[in-house]
């Protein structure tokens, strides 16, 4: 935007260079008819900014810019309207901020992660219950904000789902080596 500003600015001082030529007489004599000098409204501003731009485009200042010729990103994803503070959180990291339609939005894609750390089925029992009395909460909750889309979840079904990947996370480990044995035997 600055770029775009500044070659304005040197279209207005080339602007104003050739006016004054004009009245000096200089251009005249060149051949070069007078034009008037350009005034900033409503009418001209879209031209003087396109022959800014032209103008920075043919020098290069376009060139190069951060993020040329690559996607914009989250372009095509679904529409979310609070997509801005979601954004916000994920680039600055933070934790514990925010409304609790979205926190619990962030907390609900990280839940199967969260549950596979977990060892014995009562703490994934205990886990869920508590995700689920915090969706409700938040449900309940008419203080404004984004409204909340997280649905609690199945505890029997989420356990069974658990169960069962743990199951394929076993099956996947490779066993482990069989001890070697000795040639000689000590007596």
């Amino acid at each position: 935007m600055r770029r775009a500003h500044d070659a304005a600015q040197s279209v207005r001082d080339r602007d104003a260079a050739q006016s004054a030529q004009d009245r000096d007489g200089t251009r005249q004599h060149l051949g070069h008819p007078s034009a008037p000098p350009a005034a900033l409204n409503a009418e001209t501003m879209p031209a003087i900014v396109e022959t800014a731009i032209q103008v920075a485009m043919r020098q290069g200042q376009f060139d190069d810019l951060p993020g040329a010729g690559k996607p914009i990103p989250g372009l095509g994803d679904h529409h979310d309207p609070d997509w801005w503070i979601r954004r916000k959180i994920e680039r600055e990291k933070l934790t514990g901020l925010g409304p609790p339609a979205l926190m619990l939005r962030m907390e609900d894609r990280e839940l199967g992660a969260q549950l596979d750390a977990l060892r014995r089925e009562s703490d994934v029992r205990a886990v869920l219950e508590d995700f689920n009395r915090r969706v409700i909460e938040a449900r309940r909750q008419l203080l404004g904000g984004p409204p909340v889309v997280t649905k609690p979840r199945d505890i029997d079904a989420e356990i069974e789902a658990w169960h069962e990947r743990r199951a394929a996370a076993r099956a996947a480990e490779p066993s482990p080596p069989e001890p070697r044995r000795r040639w000689f035997r000590r007596g």
